[in-house]
């Protein structure tokens, strides 16, 4: 079962919180801002059912948050150094929001963009999926990439695919 509420309005935009819940009570909500993980309800060796992940209760803490609390970031995880690559003999120049290196994807990076839902609820499990286009030139990477990230409750365990393309390949395809 997949629920959703308006979450807040950012850059002119609908922002909504859905909820991923199975019959057994284990729930995930996950807001399209950055593609958080708000809260997540699992149960202790007992049962009791506890809210396992640290979230904001609003979409202003998550526009402020400078501490990456359950998001998705990219183009790129970690830093780099100076905020610059080369790419086939291409050097390119990318934001630089941690002093001088480039970390997370920027001062905009995946973490503060609103993605497109897509709700693929099977008869089994909730699955929510995620879109987001990247487009050339987003805080300095060159070429478009389309991430797609699915959230799915497959008994009580939540499983994430990220999946990346660009008009070139696939450029990565995990499952946690």
């Amino acid at each position: 079962m997949i629920t959703s509420k308006h979450f807040g309005k950012t850059d002119g935009r609908d922002v909504s919180l859905y909820t991923l819940k199975n019959s057994d009570g284990f729930e995930v909500s996950i807001t399209n801002y950055g593609g958080a993980i708000v809260s997540l309800l699992a149960p202790d060796r007992n049962g009791t059912f506890a809210d396992v992940v640290l979230g904001f209760d609003t979409l202003e803490e998550y526009v402020r948050n400078p501490l990456y609390f359950g998001p998705l970031i990219g183009r790129y995880a970690n830093r780099i150094a100076r905020g610059k690559f080369s790419l086939d003999g291409v050097e390119y120049q990318l934001t630089q929001n941690d002093g001088v290196n480039h970390l997370h994807g920027g001062f905009r990076g995946f973490d503060k963009r609103v993605w497109t839902v897509n709700d693929e609820t099977s008869e089994s499990s909730p699955m929510l999926r995620l879109e987001y286009l990247s487009a050339d030139g987003e805080e300095g990477y060159p070429g478009n990439l389309r991430a797609n990230v699915t959230y799915a409750l497959i008994g009580n365990e939540l499983r994430i695919n990220y999946e990346a393309t660009t008009d070139r390949a696939t450029i990565v395809n995990l499952t946690n």
